[in-house]
This record gives C-alpha cells, sequence and structure tokens, in this order.
C-alpha cells in the first residue's frame, strides 16, 4: 500500500462487474446497528453518520475500493505545486445540489472553510492539514494552499467530513441542518430522519458525476434508501434471511455463518479494510492514572479467548493499536506487545498498591477498584461483559454503564467514566495517530485526555513529511510511545464483509471510514 496519489483512467473491479438497470418503484432497505448523533458532515466522527453522509453529498475528490486510488470526484482534475504547499482543483460546472441549484466552486471553498473554522469545532479539523487560505478565485477553481506539505491531504479531502453542502440550506436550518433537512449533491436526497429508527433518502434523477471506478456514475439504480436501525444482532441476521432488510454492513459475527449457508445471502469481504475495536482509558482519572494498572488491564483480558468464542473466529485478535498491514506500521512494535498473562497483571497490580482484600477484591487506600466503562448497547456490551469476567479473575470489578448511540457519543467527551468502548476505520498508522492522539483532539476523538507535546511534534513531523522513511520514522516513534503507555486495551481487528440478497447483482465493499457502501450508486436489483 502506498499513498502516492493516483488518478485512475480506467475502470476497476466494481466497474467490470455487470450492474443491472434500474428497476420501476424498487425501493433498498440497509439494516444497521446504530444511528449517528447527527448528519452534518463535519461535526460528526460516527461510521454511522459518514455512511449517510456519503450517499446524500459528494467530496472533492473519491477514493477508490483500493483504499489507495484517488478519483476524480466535484474536482475533475487537479495540480500540485512543486513545493506541496498549493492543490489548485478544477471543479465541474454541471453538478446541482438535490435542490437543483448548480453547484460551483465557490459552494466548496465555502464548505471546506466551515469545516476549518474554529466555530464549526470540528473535531477532526486536523485532517485539513495547516491551512493557509482556501479560495475560490472563478466558478471552476478552488485554489488549497498550506503552510507545510500534508502527505496526506487528497486522502482525507475524499473523507466524508469534506463533503460540499449548501449555504443557504445551512444558514436556513442552523443547528437543525443534518437533523431536519440536508442539501447536498450527492446521488441521494433527504426524506426524513426518525432518531434511533430511520433515515429515508430518496433518488438525485439529475446526478451523473460518480466517481471513475463506478461503471454507473449516476443516476442511483434504486429510487429509495431506507437505512433502518435494528439493535438486536440477531434480528439484524433474520431480517436478511426473510427478506425483511436487503442488505447489512452490520452483520453480527455469529449470523455469518448461517448466511453463507442460506441460498438466498451473499457474504462479500473487502480485502482493503482496516477496522480496530477497542477500549481506551481515561488515563487523568485516579483509578486508571497509573501505567501498571492499564497495562495489567491489557494483560489480564484474553483477546484470543473473546475472538474465538465471543466472535466465532471472524476477527483477528488485536494487541496493537493499529493492524500490521497498515503503512506504516512498525513491526519492531511486536516484541513490546501486551499479551493475554493474568499472573504478571496480579504481580503489576500488587506493585502498584492495589492489593487483594478479604472480598477478592484490588483495593487501594480505602478505595475500591471498580472502574466505570461507558459503551453501547449491543455487540459492545457484550464484549465489555466478557472483559469484565476477564477482570474479576485478578480482582478488578468492571462497572459497565451501556447506552443508546445518540447519547453514547455526548457522553463519551465528558470526563464521567474511567473506560470507554470504539471501533475505527483507517488507511494508515498515521491516520489512526493523528485522529487520537493529538492534544489538540481532547476530549473528542482524544477521550483518553492523552496530552503529550513530543507526540504532537512527532505527528506533525509525519503528516509535513515530504518522504517515506521520515514519516514512517515520526510514526514508530508515537506508536511505540502510546504501547508503552498501555492508552488502550485493543481487542480486535476485523475485515469488512458485508451480507446482501442475491436479489442484488454482485458489488465489490467499500471500507472508505467503515461505510462499506459508500456513495451506493453500483447496488442495483436483479429482475
Amino acid at each position: 500500500m502506498t499513498l502516492t496519489p493516483i488518478k485512475r483512467a480506467g475502470f476497476g473491479l466494481a466497474a467490470a462487474m455487470a450492474l443491472a438497470l434500474p428497476v420501476a418503484a424498487q425501493e433498498l432497505t440497509i439494516i444497521r446497528a446504530q444511528d449517528s448523533n447527527h448528519y452534518d458532515p463535519p461535526r460528526t466522527t460516527a461510521q454511522s453518520g459518514a455512511e449517510v453522509i456519503f450517499m446524500l453529498s459528494d467530496t472533492i475528490v473519491g477514493l477508490a475500493e483500493d483504499m489507495k486510488t484517488i478519483e476524480p470526484l466535484l474536482a475533475s482534475s487537479w495540480d500540485v505545486s512543486d513545493d506541496a504547499l498549493t492543490y489548485t482543483f478544477k471543479i465541474r460546472d454541471d453538478v446541482s445540489f438535490c435542490d437543483g441549484k448548480p453547484m460551483t466552486a465557490e459552494d466548496v471553498a465555502w464548505s471546506l472553510n466551515r469545516w476549518l473554522d474554529p466555530e464549526t469545532k470540528s473535531p477532526v479539523r486536523w485532517r485539513m492539514g495547516d491551512v493557509k487560505s482556501i479560495t475560490a478565485p472563478d466558478a471552476t477553481t478552488v485554489v488549497y494552499e498550506l503552510n507545510a506539505p500534508h502527505s496526506e491531504l487528497l486522502y482525507q479531502l475524499a473523507q466524508s467530513f469534506g463533503s460540499i453542502i449548501d449555504k443557504d440550506t445551512y444558514e436556513a436550518l442552523g443547528k437543525d441542518f443534518g437533523v431536519t433537512g440536508f442539501n447536498g449533491t450527492g446521488p441521494f436526497c433527504w426524506e426524513s430522519w426518525t432518531p434511533r429508527d430511520k433515515v429515508v433518502l430518496t433518488r438525485h434523477d439529475a446526478y451523473n458525476w460518480g466517481p471513475a471506478n463506478y461503471q454507473n456514475r449516476g443516476p442511483a439504480q434504486v429510487e429509495k434508501v431506507t437505512w433502518q436501525i435494528v439493535p438486536e444482532a440477531a434480528t439484524r441476521t433474520v431480517a436478511l434471511l426473510t427478506g425483511q432488510g436487503d442488505i447489512s454492513p452490520y452483520v453480527p459475527f455469529i449470523g455469518y455463518g448461517t448466511l453463507r449457508a442460506a441460498p438466498n445471502i451473499n457474504v462479500i469481504k473487502s480485502e482493503h479494510a482496516f477496522w480496530t475495536n477497542y477500549m481506551g482509558f481515561k488515563i487523568t482519572k485516579d483509578l486508571v492514572e497509573d501505567v501498571k494498572v492499564r497495562q495489567a488491564i491489557n494483560l489480564a483480558v484474553n483477546q484470543e479467548a473473546m475472538a474465538e468464542d465471543l466472535f466465532f473466529g471472524e476477527v483477528e485478535p488485536a494487541y496493537s493499536y493499529v493492524s500490521s498491514g497498515a503503512l506504516d506500521y512498525d513491526e519492531t512494535l511486536n516484541d513490546s506487545l501486551l499479551k493475554y498473562d493474568p499472573e504478571r497483571a496480579a504481580a503489576l497490580l500488587d506493585e502498584a498498591g492495589w492489593v487483594l482484600n478479604s472480598y477478592g477484591k484490588r483495593e487501594k487506600d480505602g478505595k475500591v477498584m471498580e472502574p466505570l466503562t461507558i459503551t453501547f448497547t449491543g455487540e459492545w456490551q457484550q464484549t465489555s461483559e466478557a472483559v469484565q469476567a476477564d477482570l474479576l479473575k485478578v480482582g478488578i470489578e468492571l462497572q459497565i454503564e451501556p447506552m443508546d448511540s445518540t447519547v453514547y457519543w455526548g457522553k463519551s467527551a465528558t470526563d464521567e467514566f474511567e473506560m470507554y468502548v470504539m471501533g475505527y476505520p483507517y488507511i494508515s498508522a498515521g491516520d489512526a495517530l493523528n485522529l487520537y492522539f493529538r492534544s489538540a483532539n481532547i476530549p473528542t476523538p482524544n477521550r483518553m485526555n492523552w496530552n503529550d507535546p513530543e507526540t504532537d511534534e512527532l505527528l506533525i513531523a509525519g503528516s509535513q513529511a515530504t518522504n517515506e522513511a521520515d514519516r514512517a520514522a515520526a510514526y514508530a516513534k508515537v506508536l511505540h510511545k502510546v504501547h508503552d503507555s498501555a492508552v488502550w486495551l485493543p481487542i480486535y481487528h476485523r475485515p469488512m464483509q458485508i451480507g446482501y440478497s442475491n436479489k442484488l447483482a454482485p458489488f465489490e465493499a467499500h471500507n472508505i471510514y467503515g461505510a462499506g457502501l459508500y456513495k451506493g450508486l453500483q447496488l442495483a436489483f436483479i429482475e
């Protein structure tokens, strides 16, 4: 894998697959596990937000399924200055918003500047690099100027946070943009959102400017898409088997074997997926501020047993924060990873002064070791309970507070817990590390309160590096630093898998920010 941007001239595997022609009045139901807090592109880091936003809007460039090829999208072409500080994008002149208003370079510049604006409070503003200015000198040109190089800029501009929206609609709706309405240029348009129930999208009939890696660049091949929330894991499997839903990137691990054996269901898997689930520590909280305690918790949890017993062998047990297959992962880290060793865990707790009391619980200075973890309901709650069972064996009584996703996102930005749960997609070690470990990202997505000047310096050095060796060296140092500090308890690395009805034409899964269906242009029913 390389981060050298490539503009594709032809079509890939997804394009080569035969796609059915649109069928009258076809409605597609996508089954998913949880909702987003809202659907305002630069303000939500939820995967469940991104997967809808990608269908509602477009970014200045796209990303192919191989997770490395940059595609033209709203920009038909671009040039980069020799010093890598100025990107000049040629914007298409045939794009319109869902309300029919033409989109211009001014809309692109306004949307990107809104993402950049501190008033927006985007938790992922860092993805834009050290921006000098973003301007639209004419109706089809956007000039993006940097104060320092940003090696992954095009990849970050392909993320949902950089989606282009209509200024007038945003100003009319204010804080309700992405809650009661949305106006983008995507292949689908906003119809309605019922929180914790469903999002309904209708086809944008004028759309014909999709990414070049799709044979069908628009309009979409289904007339309506409903993203239906089904929180119960078993019910999601049944919904696919019985035809109540057509497709789901949220099949529970226990259900994959059943779906693969079912004659009416297909399961596809992305070979370009990097996704890690972990539990993070709020390292400024008394119970977990000691690195020995955090190391002990890591050593007390049996990820391998969880991968087999809880996740049915569908995942890889994780001991690192980033998959070893990701760009800039440092192999020398492997010798120092914390793996299951409950005896060593108990010894570390003793060293830290947390001794077993007469009830078999860890206690220090009259305080019992009972950290609180907040968790999503469903699969994550089960994961937390498995961790709870392992920790109890070494005398730690983990407290679990499950909550709906619409509540969780706000709660996770507070200091009202010792541990939290999260899963995240990434394209490289740098992508992952910059997301979570910049001090400027406190309180979210840096929910750990990791505030380390050297880490900040190294992350800047990596993101501004102009050669691969310097970038990899900077990120390797960060990987060692955060692993040595046991800031997380990694749980598993998982592939991107999607179950879908055989009434749908074959397609290739995407993994951009975990949004396996990306624009939805490849989805079509077979007559």
